[in-house]
């Protein structure tokens, strides 16, 4: 799905774009700003021609700087990657572990609320598993929630993936988007997570 060598994504910062026209810089921001609206409420069966159209340019366009919509939806992605990844390390700069996992999630919820692309980015299993960096965040949060005893002792990543995943899939299939809803979730799975009296 992803190019390698396709074209930066307009957030990578004018040095990656600094060799487009003008013009073609708008467009591509354009187009790159409307897929991440278009696919926040539709997720991956958005369409080329939605985007185009909300971007205000033609097809052509859009497959100038995205040759193929997986090109498109693999630059979106990334871009939602990269946030989860700054809000794993802002997590782990807190100091009361347990309230930095219950920002996380609830930061995780809310974006899964809002954005149907979101969640089907994280329900990758790539995403969870194949990132051994974010991985190893988790797992540092969950280990010092444990040592300040505020997390199970037996309690781990994996179960952390499982719970969210779980409640995730249900509302995302039920296209559930009230925020309500998805806080509601996380603190049941956070009181769950929380040691035995």
């Amino acid at each position: 799905m992803s190019n390698p060598d396709g074209p930066p994504s307009p957030a990578a910062g004018p040095a990656a774009r600094a060799g487009l026209r003008a013009d073609a810089r708008r467009n591509q921001q354009a187009v790159f700003a409307a897929a991440c609206e278009v696919f926040a409420a539709q997720g991956m069966g958005a369409t080329i021609p939605v985007i185009a159209e909300r971007a205000g340019v033609g097809k052509a366009t859009v497959y100038r700087s995205y040759p193929t919509k997986g090109d498109l939806v693999e630059a979106v992605a990334r871009e939602q990657i990269r946030w989860l990844d700054a809000l794993a390390a802002e997590a782990e700069q807190h100091e009361d572990a347990f309230q930095a996992l219950a920002d996380l999630l609830g930061e995780i919820a809310a974006r899964l609320a809002e954005d149907r692309l979101f969640g089907q980015v994280l329900g990758r299993a790539d995403q969870w598993r194949g990132d051994h960096e974010r991985a190893g965040v988790l797992d540092r949060i969950v280990a010092a929630a444990q040592r300040q005893g505020t997390l199970r002792p037996d309690a781990t990543t994996t179960d952390l993936q499982v719970l969210v995943s779980g409640f995730s899939t249900v509302l995302l299939d039920r296209d559930d988007r009230d925020p309500a809803t998805w806080r509601h979730y996380v603190a049941l799975v956070l009181d769950a997570l929380r040691p035995p009296r």
